[in-house]
């Protein structure tokens, strides 16, 4: 009766080691998926601005070809405000 309680307490043992380990490993993917989300809107964000800095009189935001490339990246920083706030 002893042998199955100690092969049980082996085996959760070994149970928890795996868990903690896998709790571990997906909380420090996500935490660096975090961190690149918030990069990756800091640049759009900074190259939108330059892009509107240079474009003084509004001449290149309404183009067609690169107005285009201007409501593209409005998009991706509005779709990824989404996400940061949630």
């Amino acid at each position: 009766m002893i042998e199955i309680h100690i092969a049980l307490f082996i085996l959760f043992c070994i149970i928890d080691i795996i868990m903690i380990y896998t709790i571990y490993n997906l909380y420090t993917k996500t935490a660096r998926l975090e961190q690149w989300v918030d990069s990756t809107y800091l640049q759009i964000q900074d190259v939108l601005q330059d892009m509107k800095n240079l474009d003084t009189i509004g001449a290149f935001e309404s183009d067609d070809e690169v107005g285009a490339t201007f409501k593209a990246l409005q998009e991706t920083l509005n779709k990824l405000d989404t996400i940061t706030e949630e």
